[in-house]
């Protein structure tokens, strides 16, 4: 059995006109936020980590005041892939020439071994901070090894670049990679961890949240043409347009997962044009893309609020939020345009605030009818604010069973918000689907270090998080009427746990080992889809098959299948299609499979009746 097969066999059980209602099991796929690109990220999804670096600072040469940075980076010359056109340079006024550097703080999640800085030009560099054995190998290579990057800072200064031949296309790659990063540009430690979800969301990857803004400048009234996208060899995808739509294509290619993907608040409509076809032309046919007007645009700290506001409301008196309608009616427009003739591949959704029953309905009930296909609130279960009042005032007394009781209590009014958003898609006729969600256990006011602090960071981890997921999610299935799975984006996928700013992530890091540090939430979320038991009832294509257990599932290495009366071949693969064990058992005997040297994901158990084919698919867990 190969990938494409899996591919096919899970497009039918979702296409197929059934008889039965759509078995509770089924009724959710699981999707995932992942992290914008940042120095500091907890997720490391290139092999090329200068793709993460933070923007250039500059410092000055012989500095007798050895100032981390002067600060006159925008007054220096660059060439079109954000490389300066040469090194040092001067500033007018300062007497200190000026180099350039970058720095990543906060390395966490990086792989240990060798690191290898490469680059074109003739130029040079220093580097500093956690690593170790710096050598420089020849004119264009240094090599260094990181062997404890806990807290790890890493900053490589560019102390030279020849004017007639200046340094580009910097690469510092994460160990093993050097000979795999130009055909597989991402870190399989990060690829695996996405393993187990249907769909990837893209909104902080491409800095959708305040999108072509420097600073807190959000009043550019120019809108930016298809040139001034984020680009492929831009010298790092941390600025304020995020990673290229060639890297979400790809990721999307590779993973065989569907998209995500949100169009930038100020672009014209060639940019939202040529955007919607090279998706079209570029992403797998077989793969669905979600597409969305920017993110939030009701969320008054995202500088795409103001802008919308500025200039789609009080510019053209028109009240707030029924102004915002135009933008996202255009946008998805073009998107229908684009794709006329394969609108069953995209899903065009509006997102709304769950918390305001009116302002949804204000945005909805003014689309074009028939020109969108879902309603997309959010899944948050959090605490009310008297409770939360209640946890600062016990303090450090607080315990994780407190944090846990009082974010239950918070669940009836978030699912009621939920139903509010309900009878906004009935109304319509429009399924649900989901752009985030999870637990939103904050501090009131946001961003202030609760009295409880340790209490709330110590619940992320908790078997008692597992528990709370799995309630929740049992109850978020329950709007879903329809005999189509309901997707839930969970935000986010790996994110360093904060008291004052929320714990987001599924995982602490994208290279969490679990069977070591526990991680409640990416378990309870990603058994959450169990649908690889559901058997279509079109017996002439599927057959049922013997009533079979796997057990335990999950597993940390062997397990059982339970329920063998017949003769069956049983694959074990991977989400990607790859076969990992193949067995022909005999008659009437429980089976036994060892996953220990297989990593930590999701994989499919695939039972085939040698008698007449039926085939039945179990999803297992290897924890």
């Amino acid at each position: 059995m190969n990938k494409s097969y899996l591919i096919l066999f899970s497009i039918f059980l979702f296409t197929q006109n059934v008889s039965a209602q759509l078995p509770d099991s089924c009724k959710i796929d699981i999707g995932i936020n992942i992290s914008g690109v940042f120095d500091y990220s907890r997720e490391i999804p290139f092999a090329n980590v200068m793709k993460m670096s933070r923007t250039w600072y500059t410092k000055g040469v012989n500095d007798p005041s050895y100032a981390f940075a002067t600060n006159y980076e925008d007054m220096l010359t660059y060439d079109v892939d954000g490389y300066p056109t040469h090194i040092p340079q001067t500033v007018p006024g300062e007497p200190l020439l000026q180099d350039v550097a970058t720095i990543w703080d906060g390395m966490d999640a990086w792989p240990t071994g060798k690191y290898t800085l490469l680059w074109d030009g003739t130029g040079d560099f220093t580097v500093w901070g956690s690593m170790t054995n710096l050598v420089k190998i020849n004119s264009n290579r240094y090599e260094f090894d990181i062997t404890n990057p806990v807290s790890g800072v890493l900053e490589i200064r560019m102390i030279l670049s020849d004017l007639n031949d200046p340094v580009q296309n910097m690469r510092l790659l994460i160990p093993g990679t050097e000979s795999t990063y130009q055909t597989q540009p991402f870190n399989q430690e990060w690829l695996d961890g996405l393993a187990p979800f249907s769909t990837i969301r893209f909104m902080d990857w491409g800095h959708t949240n305040n999108w072509g803004q420097t600073d807190a400048v959000w009043d550019i009234p120019n809108l930016a043409m298809w040139s001034e996208r984020a680009q492929l060899d831009f010298y790092t995808y941390s600025s304020h347009k995020g990673v290229p739509y060639e890297m979400m294509i790809e990721l999307i290619n590779h993973l065989d997962v569907d998209g995500w993907v949100c169009i930038p608040h100020r672009t014209s409509n060639d940019y939202i044009t040529q955007m919607a076809n090279m998706f079209r032309d570029q992403v797998e046919p077989e793969r669905k893309l979600y597409v969305e007007y920017s993110n939030e645009i009701w969320n008054w700290i995202f500088g795409q609020t103001q802008w919308l506001n500025e200039y789609g409301c009080v510019s053209q008196n028109v009240s707030w939020p029924e102004g915002l309608v135009s933008y996202i009616q255009n946008a998805l427009d073009l998107w229908s345009v684009s794709f006329n003739n394969d609108m069953d591949r995209i899903t065009r959704v509006v997102g709304v605030q769950t918390g305001w029953l009116d302002v949804s309905e204000r945005i909805c009930y003014n689309m074009t009818a028939n020109s969108i296909d879902a309603i997309s609130p959010t899944f948050y279960f959090g605490f009310e604010e008297q409770d939360e009042i209640t946890l600062d005032n016990l303090g450090s007394n607080a315990t994780v069973t407190d944090v846990a009781n009082f974010a239950r209590a918070g669940m009836d009014d978030n699912f009621g918000w939920m139903q509010d958003m309900k009878t906004i898609s009935d109304s319509l006729n429009l399924p649900l689907a989901f752009y985030e969600g999870g637990q939103h256990l904050t501090p009131t006011p946001f961003g202030v270090m609760p009295t409880y602090e340790v209490a709330l960071l110590d619940v992320q981890s908790d078997s008692v998080m597992y528990d709370m997921y799995t309630e929740w999610i049992d109850s978020v299935r329950t709007l879903n009427t329809t005999n189509e799975p309901m997707l839930l984006c969970h935000f986010a996928f790996a994110s360093k746990p904060s008291a004052q700013y929320g714990s987001w992530g599924l995982l602490e890091r994208s290279d969490q080992d679990t069977s070591i540090m526990a991680a409640p939430k990416y378990q309870a979320f990603t058994e959450a889809d169990g649908c690889g038991s559901f058997v279509s009832s079109s017996s002439d294509v599927f057959l049922e098959v013997d009533a079979l257990t796997l057990y335990p599932n999950p597993t940390t290495g062997i397990f059982r299948i339970e329920g063998m009366t017949s003769l069956y071949e049983i694959q074990v693969l991977d989400v990607l299609g790859n076969i990992h064990q193949d067995l022909s058992p005999t008659i009437d005997q429980d089976i036994e499979i060892d996953l220990s040297n297989l990593p930590v994901g999701m994989y499919f158990v695939s039972v085939r009746l040698l008698s007449n084919n039926a085939v039945q698919m179990e999803k297992i867990i290897k924890n």
